[in-house]
């Protein structure tokens, strides 16, 4: 059943501390930006909100750069095609520069934003392992100040966050990564799919490897990461992969099929950093 824009409110704010005032008077509010997956749910009658305020025009969410102690920082706008081809990404972070470039078809690429993603929590989403194993950070903002979470501690359950609803992502923030750098995307089509399995990792002396589409939400394998870190051999390691994650049978794949391509990428991974 389709929802009736009509009855539907939205608010236009012309400034960053203009939408905090919004969301602290006005709540509860869905913050809107590239609208990929918002629009969708109102197609489709699934979105239960009804007010929304549109981030679009906030130049002070957009901007991508590097602190002098070398930590990136992604304005929360950044979309997939500005990511896909910042140079700066591709130095730091080129595990995100390919996850991007997965991201759905060229229309989604130059709407869909990073912190879109982050905020919508779905497991499937293929900057989400990205940000796990790169240990980002979240930039939060309400009209009391800026505070950081960890991204590894933002998500509570399935499309469930610490982001209060006074609270906007204004960034994201990477320390430097050590470590040769691994993004792979399982789906039913080259482009344009959502994942079956995503997986990034970091091969470094302590290994670094998150998972997508095989939980409530994107996780970190760190029992599989101090097995290969312990020198445990691959099928070691992809046995303890198996016993770490509790995939489910959906529209998309069985658990036994993610469990089968998990294990694989964990071994492709590992041959193709070594």
């Amino acid at each position: 059943m389709r929802t009736a824009v009509s009855t539907l409110d939205l608010l236009e704010p012309r400034s960053l501390d203009d939408a905090l005032g919004m969301l602290q008077q006005h709540a509860p509010l869905m913050p809107l930006a590239g609208c990929t997956d918002v629009f969708v749910g109102l197609q489709f009658g699934t979105q239960p909100a009804r007010r929304f305020i549109n981030l679009w025009g906030l130049d002070e969410l957009r901007g991508i750069g590097v602190g002098d102690d070398g930590t990136l920082r992604i304005g929360a706008l950044a979309t997939y095609t500005e990511l896909g081809r910042s140079p700066i990404v591709w130095e730091h972070l080129p595990m995100l520069v390919a996850a991007s470039r997965e991201v759905g078809g060229v229309q989604i690429q130059n709407r869909g934003t990073i912190g879109g993603n982050i905020a919508n929590g779905s497991p499937a989403g293929d900057s989400l392992p990205v940000l796990a194993a790169a240990d980002a950070v979240v930039v939060l903002r309400s009209l009391e100040g800026e505070r950081r979470v960890a991204f590894n501690e933002l998500y509570t359950g399935y499309r469930a966050t610490v982001i209060r609803p006074d609270e906007l992502i204004v960034a994201v923030e990477v320390p430097p990564v050590e470590g040769a750098q691994w993004f792979r995307k399982v789906g039913t089509r080259a482009a344009q799919a959502i994942s079956k399995v995503v997986i990034a990792g970091v091969r470094a002396p302590r290994p670094r490897i998150a998972l997508g589409s095989v939980a409530a939400t994107v996780v970190r394998l760190p029992q599989t990461e101090n097995a290969l870190a312990l020198g445990s051999s691959i099928e070691e390691a992809q046995r303890v992969l198996h016993q770490e994650i509790q995939p489910i049978d959906d529209v998309r794949s069985t658990a036994a099929y993610r469990l089968r391509v998990a294990g694989n990428l964990l071994a492709q991974f590992w041959a193709e950093t070594s």
